[in-house]
């Protein structure tokens, strides 16, 4: 990567003032019946059928909303309603369906959970049942048991069956009977809605995080308790194995969330609670494995986004650098009809929520994930993703219509953690990502990102470096956007100083850096001296990138802000007027430098007595601004001050217009 590349620094100044195991165990395991009294009122029935309904989670906590949901659906009308309850392994899908069917029991005489994660296994619990309504004959085969049950419930009402952790709609298809009661179906897969009303469930509310893990782990403090539910991500599993081995170790929130960071398979594989039939680590490693079985393109995909930000993943991400992609990956994404299909079989196995918003995978499960990555692949593995996000840079940071692409990016590209890549794009990439920040108004937070960057590039790279030097030029406009101009100020004159002995007097880069420097000088006061260079700045950009460069546009309105804070406001006037209809013909009429360079125009007319002119472009501009920038950016603000400026100014009537 060459200095040449672009850093932004010529800015414009503005004149302001449950996951369960295989199921392999006998019928005499998998059914377990007793019968209660005669329920008053039905004798058709004649006594209460309870079978292999899960024991009752006594530390059950919250999500009565989502219940009261789940009950004011069934109870919508007097035909069967089937709800299927589908969400990522861990998330508590399981755990509601026992919930209800102990809560809501004595409003039915009937209640049969199966077991649906086998096909194979269901028909034998469909025996059960038959012999238990009395149904069928002894001795009759499935089909006919499976006939009889169907046929009995038709007939009765006020009964719940419970399909848990199915599989597909194609499994269930020919065990929902008809008739007036309710069905129940827990599943991984999202896709119910020929047979079934989808009820997503997602993770705990915070405060229900919070609530459960100090109600289990004696003495914890809520902001402790908000730390470790924050790592967790409010996964329902994962919290109560944080609770359960908190409680038993007697570790601490800060070790415990250290612990998550550095080892979280092994620490998501400890304190498994009775309520659930295998950890979140070894649900989560299953499947995964059966993935890399299945379809080895969907668990590559899957390894990919691990590395990734639990924010939405745009899928065009890969089809876009499908050249980067692993073999068999890369031999699918080419194909639309292949690709769906990988991406709805990620989904499919909850591994990762996928929608037209993306693919979005839980923090715990891409930590499980990785750690399950042979150690020799994952540094390859890692790369491989720093490439395919530097090649899907959204382009110019100070382009507003980049921002969305560039608010999608922010994240996935933290969680890269940009400052340790050898990939010289995304360090590019990374500084743009800064610069996006401060254009877009949060100084403050590119500030942070631009610092972190600047600190390990100068240990690593050393002072001179181009990415070195490129990071110290946003972290100097940073400083710059937070008020802190004495600061930037320094940090500027040593780059400038350090890219004038490597690049040369003429460089676009060391141009940018003058700029910046001499924008410094002129916060705090030293007007002169951001004269001399503005002039020298604006003659070499004339001179080496053309009168209608951007970075020529930015030393030309800067030199204008200067003339007209010396008193040769005419001069300014003149400049501006140039310098402003270049801009709308070079970068458009929203661009935020035009937006700017508007704004300085319009303080010269102000100042020359022409109010009526300048409040017309205030006007304009400030309408531009509230819906290219928004309401709460720095710009705006400071055009609305402009307008009130005119509006205040003499010789101007409020009621004109």
């Amino acid at each position: 990567m060459s200095e040449e590349q672009r850093d932004y620094g010529g800015q414009v100044r503005q004149d302001v003032g449950a996951s369960r195991d295989a199921y392999s165990a006998s019928r005499d395991m998998i059914v377990h019946l007793h019968s209660a009294s005669i329920v008053a009122g039905d004798v058709s029935i004649g006594r209460r059928i309870w079978g292999n309904v899960p024991a009752r989670n006594l530390g059950f906590t919250g999500r009565d909303a989502l219940l009261m949901k789940i009950r004011d659906q069934l109870m919508a009308g007097n035909r069967t309603v089937v709800q299927a309850l589908h969400g990522m392994g861990g998330v508590g899908k399981t755990q509601l369906a026992v919930e209800y069917a102990h809560r809501f029991a004595a409003d039915y005489n009937l209640i049969w959970w199966v077991i649906a994660e086998k096909v194979e296994l269901i028909g034998e619990q469909f025996a059960a049942l038959s012999e238990e309504m009395g149904s069928a004959q002894p001795g009759a085969g499935l089909a006919a048991m499976r006939r009889a049950v169907l046929t009995g419930l038709r007939e009765r009402d006020r009964w719940l069956l419970v399909f848990d952790n199915a599989s597909s709609p194609r499994d269930l298809a020919d065990w929902l009977p008809g008739g007036n009661g309710h069905v129940l179906i827990t599943s991984r897969t999202r896709d119910w809605s020929e047979i079934a009303i989808p009820v997503e469930i997602n993770v705990l509310a915070r405060t229900e995080s919070v609530e459960i893990l100090q109600r289990r782990v004696a003495g914890l403090h809520e902001v402790d308790a908000d730390l470790v539910a924050e790592a967790l991500g409010d996964l329902p599993l994962a919290v109560a194995q944080a609770a359960a081995y908190m409680a038993a170790t007697g570790i601490s929130a800060v070790e415990y969330t250290n612990l998550l960071a550095d080892r979280a398979s092994e620490i998501l594989d400890q304190g498994r609670p009775l309520s659930y039939m295998t950890s979140l680590s070894a649900a989560i490693q299953l499947m995964i494995d059966q993935l890399r079985v299945d379809e080895p393109a969907a668990a590559e995909l899957a390894e990919l986004c691990a590395f990734l930000a639990p924010e939405p993943i745009p899928v065009e991400w890969f089809t876009e650098a499908s050249s980067l992609l692993p073999g068999p990956l890369a031999e699918i994404v080419d194909d639309p009809v292949r690709w769906r299909r990988v991406l709805a079989q990620v989904g499919s196995n909850s591994l990762a929520r996928v929608d037209f918003n993306g693919i979005q995978m839980h923090r715990l499960t891409q930590a499980i994930v990785r750690d399950h990555i042979l150690a020799d692949l994952v540094d390859v593995l890692y790369e491989r993703v720093c490439a395919i996000l530097a090649a899907c840079a959204p382009g110019d940071p100070q382009a507003p219509y980049s921002w969305p692409s560039w608010r999608r990016l922010l994240p996935h590209l933290l969680a890269l953690d940009p400052k340790e890549t050898s990939n010289a794009d995304l360090r590019e990439i990374a500084c743009d990502a800064a610069w996006y920040l401060v254009w877009r108004g949060d100084a403050g937070g590119g500030y942070d990102l631009a610092g972190s960057l600047h600190q390990r590039w100068q240990d690593r790279f050393g002072r001179d470096h181009p990415d070195t030097l490129r990071a110290a030029a946003t972290l100097a406009a940073s400083l710059r956007g937070m008020g802190r101009y004495e600061q930037a100020r320094r940090l500027d004159e040593d780059i400038l100083i350090r890219r004038r002995r490597v690049l040369g007097e003429d460089h676009p880069n060391t141009l940018q850096s003058t700029n910046s420097l001499a924008a410094d000088l002129y916060m705090i006061g030293d007007l002169a001296a951001a004269q001399g260079l503005d002039k020298d700045t604006f003659d070499r950009s004339r001179r080496i990138l053309g009168e209608d460069h951007q970075d020529t546009l930015a030393s030309a309105s800067n030199l204008a802000a200067d003339l007209r804070a010396l008193g040769d406001v005419v001069a300014a006037r003149g400049l501006d007027e140039d310098t402003f209809e270049r801009s709308r013909r070079v970068l458009g009429e929203d661009h935020p430098d035009t937006l700017r360079s508007a704004s300085n125009l319009a303080a010269d007319l102000r100042a020359l007595g022409d109010v009526v002119a300048a409040r017309g472009l205030d006007e304009d501009t400030f309408d531009r601004s509230r819906r290219v920038l928004g309401e709460d950016h720095p710009d705006t603000i400071a055009c609305a001050n402009a307008l009130a400026a005119d509006l205040q100014a003499p010789g101007t009537s409020t009621e004109e217009g």
